[in-house]
């Protein structure tokens, strides 16, 4: 399970989360909702790492969640254009490498086997060869998804992954998305713009609020109104 307990973050004088305590499941997907600058990104980060908080803590299991175990899907895929499809998804397990592999370029054979695994299981069977450059906007973060379960996650993070997909491939990458973290019992959290979205994918929704949290449900107690909500604080 994860645990975020009174979490708070301050730029400044300017407070980003404030007062913030949920717990997640293994095997869930649970979809941030909430204007932008709510704090969703901030949240996002701060488990991921990124940012460190204030006050409060961040626990897995009931230990300190890990440099290793959270792995976030940026909104830009935050990919290397010229690489493949199937080195970018090698970058994900930088962190148990040592560096020397990735400076020649030399990835034992059971580690591309298992990136080559990643790109299958967002069904992208046939593209390690690819050049990300190339792939469309949806390959492309279908690519960076895979990336991030190559680093070995056990909370899988995504700050608005598909922002500036069209409404039928946005559907498809969450699909990937939430099916990947059922698979492999994962816990995962999304922050989305378009709650519509996440109709077919939410276990639970968290909403923010000028950096409070507004909603924190299972999604079949949640209706479009109870997201409006959260819009209209």
């Amino acid at each position: 399970m994860l645990s975020v307990s009174d979490l708070e973050k301050r730029y400044g004088d300017e407070t980003a989360l404030a007062d913030i305590s949920f717990d997640l499941e293994p095997g869930s997907l649970a979809v941030l909702v909430g204007r932008s600058g709510a704090g969703k990104t901030t949240l996002l980060r701060c488990v991921n790492g990124l940012e460190e908080p204030d006050s409060g803590r961040i626990r897995l299991g009931g230990d300190a969640i890990g440099p290793t175990d959270a792995a976030l899907v940026f909104q830009a895929g935050a990919l290397l254009d010229g690489k493949s499809a199937l080195e970018n998804v090698l970058d994900g397990g930088l962190a148990r490498e040592p560096v020397w592999r990735e400076l020649l370029g030399w990835h034992t054979p059971a580690e591309k086997r298992s990136a080559i695994e990643r790109l299958h299981a967002v069904d992208l069977d046939g593209y390690a060869t690819r050049r990300v450059g190339d792939l469309s906007g949806g390959e492309r973060q279908r690519v960076g998804i895979a990336r991030a379960l190559h680093q070995e996650p056990r909370v899988l993070l995504a700050d608005e992954p598909v922002a500036s997909l069209d409404p039928a491939t946005a559907r498809d990458v969450l699909d990937r998305l939430a099916s990947v973290v059922r698979r492999d019992d994962l816990i995962g959290l999304v922050s989305l713009h378009q709650p519509r979205l996440a109709d077919a994918v939410a276990d639970r929704y968290l909403g923010l609020t000028d950096g409070r949290l507004t909603l924190d449900a299972p999604a079949t107690d949640v209706d479009p109104d109870r997201i409006a909500e959260v819009y209209r604080d």
